[in-house]
């Protein structure tokens, strides 16, 4: 729990820089943002399995 202890430091330190992240993914041939999900969309997204390149 230590790195987290330490990535939590770090974020209070620069909390002042940070910005909102969108993050949109593709549903139904386009993409929408996920922030515009319901709540069960929004559970399902947490849910799925993102592809990693750098495993292939």
């Amino acid at each position: 729990m230590k790195s987290q202890t330490q990535t939590n430091s770090v974020l209070e330190q620069h909390n002042e820089l940070r910005t909102k992240c969108l993050v949109y993914t593709r549903v139904m041939g386009y993409h929408r943002p996920v922030e515009s999900f319901n709540i069960g969309k929004k559970g399902e997204h947490k849910q799925r399995t993102h592809f990693n390149e750098t495993k292939c």
